[in-house]
């Protein structure tokens, strides 16, 4: 009968392993509690431009402004007709009746451009203009918001 009491308690997780399975499980809930967070950003899209002149437009998104996000155009991979690119001129636009509203142009070098916290409504951006080269080619045009 000493024997199987003795295999009995090797059976049985000891008193230091419980206590470390506890603080394994209670850190993991703390991490997918931290990583269950605000978003940085409302929203996001990502895509390319090809052959892009001056007057071509982005899509539409829609910002709700349910956060302090600033609305971003980020672009990698940029290239113009002479491969000799500079810069981009982008103008960010808010969607409304009659004519769009304009949010300043913002000269982007294959970089991030910025506009703010905007407030609630339909934007887009447009290439106003291409230093160096009439066509503009982006391979990765990622915008927040």
């Amino acid at each position: 009968m000493h024997a199987k009491n003795r295999a009995d308690r090797t059976d049985r997780p000891s008193r230091t392993n419980r206590t470390r399975v506890r603080g394994v499980l209670v850190a993991a809930a703390l991490l997918a509690f931290a990583g269950a967070g605000p978003a940085l950003a409302e929203g996001s899209w990502t895509s390319h431009i090809s052959g892009w002149g001056p007057g071509s437009e982005s899509r539409r998104w829609a910002d709700s402004d349910r956060d302090d996000a600033v609305t971003t155009v980020t672009f990698q991979g940029c290239a113009t007709g002479n491969n000799d690119f500079k810069d981009a001129d982008l103008q960010l636009y808010k969607d409304v009746f009659g004519p769009d509203k304009a949010y300043g142009h913002r000269s982007n070098h294959c970089d991030t451009s910025g506009w703010g916290d905007q407030s609630s409504g339909d934007y887009y951006f447009a290439l106003e203009g291409v230093r160096s080269g009439a066509k503009l080619w982006v391979d990765t045009v990622t915008t927040r918001y």
